[in-house]
């Protein structure tokens, strides 16, 4: 926006009257003309201005976007580390609820007597003690994987 107003400024200086007169009517309006207008209330107003330079205008139009750029980007940066602290705080939670279930699973493999699995059938098939100490030893790998302990 700035930059519009700048670059209409810039262009219609050439447009604009070099005088500009007040002057109040009957009624107390005032009114504002590039032309005389005879009455007795009438005032020549003075202006002064320095031409734009628009060379100048364009360096802050763009030091303005490389802000707003900047800005985004830094925006948009901090919302991807945000994302990945997210991803990696779920992924450590969700280590830690592993680590838990294969402790507790390495306890009640130490705790029963008698271990088994379920065959397709819904069957139990109980475990000898060749397959408990690999069930065993699974469980303590996984333990090691997910626990580093």
């Amino acid at each position: 926006m700035t930059g519009f107003a700048a670059l209409a400024i810039t262009f219609s200086t050439g447009v604009c009257a070099d005088d500009i007169y007040k002057w109040i009517d009957e009624e107390g309006n005032v009114h504002y003309e590039d032309r005389p207008s005879g009455s007795p209330s009438e005032q020549r107003l003075q202006f002064s201005y320095n031409r734009t330079n628009v060379d100048e205008v364009q360096k802050r139009i763009q030091a303005q976007r490389d802000m707003t750029t900047a800005r985004q980007d830094a925006r948009e940066e901090a919302a991807e580390e945000d994302l990945a602290r997210g991803e990696e705080q779920a992924a450590a939670e969700q280590k830690v609820a592993k680590c838990q279930q294969h402790r507790a699973q390495l306890k009640t493999m130490l705790e029963s007597r008698r271990l088994y699995r379920e065959d397709a059938a819904g069957e139990r098939m109980y475990l000898d003690d060749v397959a408990r100490a690999e069930a065993r030893q699974k469980a303590e790998d996984l333990i090691k994987e997910n626990c580093g302990s």
